[in-house]
């Protein structure tokens, strides 16, 4: 008897034993076999398509030129409609990406029936990750917020902004939007009389006003950085000037590394390129090219600073306006050289919806420069596939066509 209960002690020990070599062979394997890339870095932007990318292109350098994305190794286009709409807005396109599922229009991190859905920088922060949410235009635009918060009205900024500073819990975070901070007596937009400025400091966040305070701001310890440079949307690239105070959106990107990247285990940055669709929702066509090229600087700042083996992904959120360059410019002609009115006496720059912008004086009178089909205050969104473009770990999933919630998908077994 003694015996067989000392064999069946033995073989438990045994199969103790195995479970244990497998439990570690799994974690040996996950942790180190399969490794994930420390940096993983998203860049969104409206109107990152072919109908955009390419007059970018010429206007920087000619026909001949090549942007800095156009380097990236790995190409793919992307659906953007909503649930419920084949155009999605803004809200519907930032969600489902930021949680890979699709929103009605409207919708902000919520699902077509209300339900609250996790998002990429929630699963981050629960896999060790420090997190960063980096904009050109406001913090809570539906774009960052997506991110962050979980909305059925996208534009009701007070309470997207209380949602940051309440529950989001992101490591940095650096943009415009200011006023959806303050109450009205100092200057802001709220009507509740909160100081989410003097909250967040109280949480332990630095506060930055400017572009030296950021580059000052130490890395040495755990960054919790709240830069904010306007009371709204910071400024378009073609209003920098030697005095301004205001970071670059590649600078911006370019110290929000720095602050991340102490992380052990790694980090997720968001960056919002949310200016280039402010400026095709007025039917400025030179300033989205401008800053097209603004996200193009941006992106070489990250591949630059978070190495080769960052995850770098670049990816449209919908297009905005419609717009088209026309005509028959050489193959050399940049800058004014592919504006205005072209060779063949028509705008070279025309444009689906929107209120135009400028006119040209002719012998016949005043002709738009940069005419809508259809006339209206501002610009709408229009049925068109977005580029994605990946490097690093993980980006040749970026393949051929997909839809824009597969880049979460990626990301998400990235992290």
């Amino acid at each position: 008897m003694f015996s067989m209960n000392k064999k069946i002690r033995n073989r438990f020990l045994a199969l103790v034993c195995l479970l244990v070599f497998l439990a570690l062979g799994g974690l040996f394997y996950v942790n180190w076999v399969v490794q994930r890339p420390f940096a993983v870095i998203l860049f969104l932007s409206d109107n990152l398509t072919p109908s955009v990318l390419t007059p970018a292109r010429n206007y920087q350098g000619g026909a001949d030129h090549r942007l800095q994305i156009e380097k990236f190794p790995h190409l793919a286009l992307l659906t953007t409609h909503a649930n419920d709409f084949a155009v999605a807005d803004a809200a519907a396109a930032s969600s489902s990406i930021a949680t890979g599922q699709k929103a009605n229009n409207g919708m902000l991190g919520v699902a077509a029936g209300k339900t609250r859905l996790p998002n990429l920088i929630e699963i981050a922060r629960q896999n060790g990750r420090a997190t960063g949410i980096v904009s050109n235009a406001s913090i809570t635009d539906a774009t960052a917020a997506a991110f962050y918060a979980k909305s059925p009205d996208p534009l009701d900024y007070q309470n997207l902004a209380r949602q940051l500073v309440e529950g989001s819990d992101v490591s940095v975070l650096l943009g415009g939007g200011g006023a959806d901070m303050l109450p009205d007596s100092k200057g802001g937009r709220r009507t509740d009389g909160r100081d989410l400025i003097l909250e967040m400091r109280n949480k332990g966040y630095d506060i930055v006003r400017n572009q030296a305070e950021l580059e000052s701001t130490p890395s040495w310890r755990s960054p919790k950085t709240l830069g904010l440079f306007s009371m709204g949307n910071m400024d378009f690239s073609d209003e920098f000037s030697a005095t301004s105070t205001q970071p670059t959106l590649a600078v911006l990107v370019r110290q929000a590394i720095r602050l991340l990247q102490y992380n052990p285990r790694g980090y997720l940055l968001i960056v919002d390129a949310g200016l280039s669709g402010k400026a095709a929702t007025q039917n400025e066509g030179e300033r989205t090219l401008k800053e097209m090229l603004a996200l193009d600087e941006a992106v070489a700042a990250a591949v630059s600073c978070a190495g080769e083996k960052a995850l770098v992904i670049v990816a449209g959120k919908r297009s905005v306006g419609g717009m088209r360059l026309n005509g028959f410019p050489f193959r050399n002609d940049k800058g004014a050289g592919v504006l205005g009115i072209n060779a063949q006496g028509v705008p070279s720059i025309t444009w689906s919806t929107g209120p135009g912008s400028g006119t040209h004086t002719s012998p016949e009178g005043p002709v738009p420069n940069e005419p809508p089909a259809w006339k209206q205050a501002a610009a709408i969104g229009t049925a068109e596939d977005v580029i994605a473009l990946g490097a690093g770990p993980g980006s040749e999933a970026i393949n051929g066509f997909m839809d824009n919630t597969d880049i979460f998908r990626l990301i998400e077994k990235g992290l």
